[in-house]
């Protein structure tokens, strides 16, 4: 196998990783500060504040992957945005799921741990999840299987 044709697949994935990932910052970076609003300040409890960042982070994660990242594939009307959605909703399950181990099973109640729990933990643990989703069910090119690597 030459270099060349060793590189070729490689290259797209790491650009597509590279996009993923800048878009992924800019939907956590929603999530972490309407999470932190919400449960400090406006007082909402831990599931309800984090459902709502959720909610924004996914609009924002939407909107960036199909306009950025993902702008050469095809995505129109609704199913790609339900498809993200439930792919999405999967990795909010991981998320609310070490959220509510931490805040109501192991007793760590402070806004701190909460945080922790569902906005760092729960964040990475679901985004393996979400970008493989991604990738193979809402923005499938045409020739890839789904693949890590192209």
């Amino acid at each position: 196998m030459t270099t060349r044709a060793w590189r070729g697949p490689v290259l797209p994935c790491r650009r597509e990783l590279l996009g993923f990932a800048t878009v992924g910052l800019l939907a956590y970076a929603v999530d972490l500060a309407l999470f932190t609003g919400l449960r400090g300040p406006a007082g909402l409890d831990p599931l309800t504040a984090k459902s709502l960042s959720f909610l924004a982070a996914c609009t924002v994660a939407y909107a960036g992957n199909a306009l950025g990242t993902y702008r050469t594939t095809r995505h129109r009307g609704l199913r790609p945005y339900a498809v993200f959605f439930a792919v999405n909703l999967a990795g909010a399950a991981v998320q609310l799921l070490c959220l509510a181990v931490s805040h109501y099973g192991l007793g760590l109640t402070s806004q701190r741990a909460d945080t922790v729990s569902g906005a760092v933990i729960g964040m990475a643990l679901a985004t393996a999840l979400r970008f493989w989703g991604t990738r193979t069910w809402v923005f499938r090119a045409e020739g890839r299987v789904g693949s890590w690597t192209g």
